[in-house]
């Protein structure tokens, strides 16, 4: 059966002399892996370059029901970045972004409304002109709501403490050393109520937004098996 999809390339794995497996989440089969042969080879038809992790393509694809390995016929891009291959940030926050993603999602059905979020922020990132400073805090957060673990109740005074096990605004210390209290719990309930494209708009310290980013990562952690380590957020502390 021949499906054509958009798609957004996660990961790509060497195979053989000139071939690649490559993992793209798909908008309508989710998480797929493809072989592509020949990809490497000087005479290819379809360029290595093409699959560039992050990279919006549009596909064709032979798939049969219960083959984890499918093949591709056509490929080419829905859209070209502009900005993110050129500038050392950008690139830095969307390989961190793709690293997160291809950790976090495992499914291999149709979810539109994630596919369309992942697109809409890979390319908002390329687009915006704004600060990214805070940009891949946002989308932690966000992505957290089609994960089924987003935040949840209210910073108040009555409830000063996010308990990153529970994942939620709670009134008394927990029995566990998980959780965050003060200006990190603070700026947490903040960024609650902002999205990627606009989160420049939220001021942190450098320490701060550090700081942010290790406890998104462990509650990532607390609440998906087999998340394992995310090594791309060592060069965001460089590259900020």
């Amino acid at each position: 059966m021949l499906v054509k999809s958009r798609g957004i390339v996660f990961r790509t794995i060497k195979y053989g002399e000139t071939s690649l497996i490559v993992e793209i989440f798909t908008e309508r089969r989710g998480l797929c892996k493809y072989l592509i042969n020949g990809v490497r080879s000087a005479k290819a038809r379809t360029k290595a370059n093409l699959l560039q992790l992050m990279n919006v393509l549009d596909i064709v694809a032979y798939e049969r029901e219960g083959r984890e390995l499918n093949r591709l016929k056509e490929i080419q891009a829905a859209y070209l970045y502009q900005s993110i291959p050129f500038k050392v940030k950008k690139g830095a926050v969307g390989l961190f972004m793709t690293e997160v993603v291809r950790k976090a999602i495992r499914e291999r059905e149709e979810n539109q409304a994630l596919f369309r979020f992942l697109m809409e922020r890979f390319i908002g990132l390329d687009t915006t002109t704004d600060s990214i400073a805070n940009y891949h805090l946002c989308f932690l957060i966000e992505l957290t709501a089609f994960l089924g673990f987003q935040p949840s109740g209210n910073y108040s005074e009555d409830a000063p403490i996010f308990d990153l096990r529970e994942g939620e605004f709670v009134s008394q210390v927990p029995e566990h050393n998980n959780f965050i209290i003060d200006e990190e719990a603070v700026a947490l309930a903040e960024l609650l109520s902002y999205q990627a494209h606009d989160a420049y708009q939220y001021t942190l310290s450098r320490e701060l937004r550090q700081n942010l980013l290790n406890t998104l990562i462990t509650y990532y952690q607390f609440h998906l098996e087999g998340m394992g380590q995310i090594y791309a957020h060592q060069i965001l502390k460089e590259v900020f």
